[in-house]
């Protein structure tokens, strides 16, 4: 069987490999890029596997550790970068619905004057 799922080995929200991950009666998972599979925890996901007499296969081993340290960081940052603008995007998108809601109260219910 073979499975591509698009996505950051940062995230850990991937149905597909998640599904890999808890099908035991996939033994062997073979992967292009370590991390590709997963940024961090890939030696605890190993040991884990091979504890149920399963592996992980890694077609291209990367050459230089420091490398991978300097892409892990840049991943890192990218992600934390991403989530940010989210939450403002939220906010902001939050912030506009309440206004709508506050703008359409005040059309539904004319201002109130006082006798003078």
């Amino acid at each position: 069987m073979v499975v591509k799922e698009i996505g950051s080995g940062v995230n850990d929200a991937r149905p597909k490999l998640l599904k890999l991950l808890t099908d035991p009666t996939i033994t062997l998972i073979v992967v292009e890029h370590q991390d590709r599979l997963t940024r961090f925890g890939f030696n605890t996901i190993e040991q884990l596997l091979a504890m149920q007499g399963r592996q992980i296969e890694v077609v291209n081993l990367a050459e230089n550790g420091k490398e991978d340290l300097i892409q892990d960081f840049v991943s890192i940052v990218t992600s934390f970068c991403a989530r940010l603008y989210g939450q403002r995007r939220s906010k902001r998108k939050t912030q506009r619905i309440i206004a709508e809601l506050q703008d359409g109260e005040e059309s539904h219910h004319p201002p109130q004057t006082e006798p003078g």
